[in-house]
Formats: C-alpha cells, sequence, structure tokens
C-alpha cells in the first residue's frame, strides 16, 4: 500500500433529476444506479467504489432533495440528510438548465461537514454566457473548493472531477477490499432493475406506487431462478400493472429479464407477481421490511 494512500467517502447529493444517478454510474463504470427520465427514482443510498493504486474513493448516491409528503419520503430524505453529514467530500450536482435550488437546501448544504465541490451538470444544454453567470452565482452562495462543468451522460470533464476529488481525500487506508464496487448484494440490484423498468414502462402515479422485492434467488446450473413480487400501494393499480391479458406484466418481465441477465452475465428466468400492501408508503412496518430503516 502507498504510504500516502488517499480514501474517503464522497457523496453526490442534488435536486431530483439533477443526474445524479447517471453521474456516479459513470464514474464507477458500472450501471449500479437506477437512471429514468423521471424524477425520485433513487429511494436508496448506494455505494459504488473508484479503487486505483494510490487511492478509494467511496461514491454514494443519493435520492434528490425534496420536501417529503408522505413517510417513503421522509426516510428518503433522512438519507440526504446523512450524506451531508458524513461525507470526506460533498459533491453537489447542479443541473444547469434548471440550476436553482431551494434556499433551505443551500443553508443545509452551507452546514454541512466535508469539503465541496460542485459539479454543473448537463452543459450540453447550457450557453456560454449562462454557464459563466452560474458559476459565478454559485461561488458567491457556497465559496467551493471547486466548480467543474460537466456532462455526466457523455462523460464530460469526468476526469477533472475525479482528480480534484482524489486531492481533497484525507490521507487513509482503504475501507473496503480493493476488489469490491458496491456495499449491495446482487439481490438488492435485480430489484432495482425491475423498479427501474416500471419506471420506464408505466405512468402517472404507478411508478411511485410500487415497490419490489426479490423472493428468492437460485443458482441452477447455467440458469439463475429468480422471483420477485412487486407491491402496489391501492388495489386499482393492480390491474393496471398486469395490463389487458397480462400483456404489460410480460412485457414487464421480458426487459426486466434482458436488462438482469446482462448485470448478472447469466441466462435468468424471471417470475413476476403482483400483490396489494394497501397505503405501504405510510406504513413505519412496510417500510422497515422494504429496507428504509
Amino acid at each position: 500500500m502507498p504510504k500516502n494512500h488517499r480514501a474517503g467517502y464522497v457523496n453526490i447529493i442534488g435536486m431530483p433529476n439533477a443526474g445524479k444517478s447517471t453521474l456516479m454510474n459513470r464514474l464507477v463504470g458500472e450501471p449500479l444506479a437506477i437512471a429514468t427520465a423521471k424524477a425520485q427514482t433513487t429511494r436508496h443510498r448506494i455505494l459504488g467504489m473508484v479503487n486505483d493504486e494510490e487511492s478509494q474513493i467511496i461514491f454514494s448516491d443519493t435520492p434528490g432533495y425534496l420536501e417529503p409528503r408522505y413517510q417513503l419520503q421522509k426516510k428518503m430524505q433522512a438519507k440526504v440528510e446523512e450524506a451531508l453529514q458524513d461525507a470526506d467530500v460533498l459533491v453537489l450536482l447542479i443541473d444547469a438548465s434548471h440550476p436553482d435550488l431551494p434556499e433551505e437546501f443551500i443553508e443545509r448544504i452551507k452546514n454541512a461537514s466535508g469539503k465541496l465541490i460542485v459539479a454543473v451538470n448537463k452543459i450540453d444544454l447550457s450557453d456560454q454566457q449562462k454557464l459563466e453567470s452560474l458559476v459565478q452565482k454559485i461561488k458567491e452562495q457556497l465559496q467551493p473548493e471547486s466548480i467543474i462543468p460537466i456532462s455526466a451522460i457523455y462523460g464530460a470533464n469526468l476526469d477533472q472531477l475525479l482528480k480534484a476529488i482524489r486531492e481533497l481525500l484525507p490521507e487513509s487506508p482503504p475501507y473496503f477490499p480493493k476488489d469490491q464496487l458496491t456495499d449491495k448484494p446482487e439481490k438488492f440490484f435485480v430489484a432495482e432493475i425491475i423498479r427501474e423498468k416500471i419506471f420506464e414502462l408505466y405512468k402517472q402515479e404507478i411508478p411511485y406506487s410500487c415497490e419490489v422485492k426479490v423472493d428468492s434467488f437460485k443458482e441452477d446450473g447455467r440458469l439463475i431462478r429468480i422471483a420477485a413480487i412487486i407491491f402496489v400501494n391501492r388495489k386499482s393499480q393492480k390491474p393496471i400493472l398486469i395490463g389487458k391479458n397480462g400483456a404489460a406484466m410480460k412485457r414487464l418481465g421480458t426487459e426486466s429479464r434482458r436488462k438482469i441477465e446482462e448485470f448478472l452475465e447469466s441466462k435468468v428466468f424471471l417470475e413476476l407477481h403482483v400483490k396489494l400492501r394497501e397505503n405501504w408508503r405510510e406504513n413505519e412496518d412496510q417500510l422497515k421490511n422494504f429496507g428504509y430503516e
């Protein structure tokens, strides 16, 4: 281990749809966090490690900052509060096309622990004059260590961002084995992939009313057999999820299976079931059962 090895926790924070999950996936090099065009896709904090000989960066993707309306959103915002207080380095991701932050969020960032880097994302959707004006405003508001314009989706300036992060990490031995990529098990990512496909394939409130739990995960020779349950919030949502003659569920199963096979690099047999858990988003016991501590 090099004498001046650096390691630390780097928490990515920002408003919904700023591109946090896309950024972490790009930096880690694997699709660990689900990323869709809809806001509030991320519900959990997910760790992803970037290792080299001289450093270990432990990235944490977080839900977007919002004013919670129900218990699930309160749990999500608790993860944002944790991220503000337990980081060695905070990366605030700002959408260049929608850059405004609520005053309360700005104040919480100012009072956060850890050193602050601001990454201005989606620079392809802005122009030079607007970008320069935004950078000046950020300097005045937050006085970060650095401000780096990036495009997470196209990979622009991500090497510069990684360099800036590494320079701010404390000297430390690695916290995790160098070949470890994440803190989550395979079953977690299978459930997240199914949930991602629900966000992509269904409209209105359906994606926000569903939770996915993997019931069984068995390796059978070269085949992995997976059974998962999709829980809905209201009785009326069950037939929408299933669709006429089961067509919507069949499409969900096919698209989920394909992506799971790509992620696990194995053939998969996927079985999906839909169950009602009335008002689960407000139920403390149900939320705990789904992993929202």
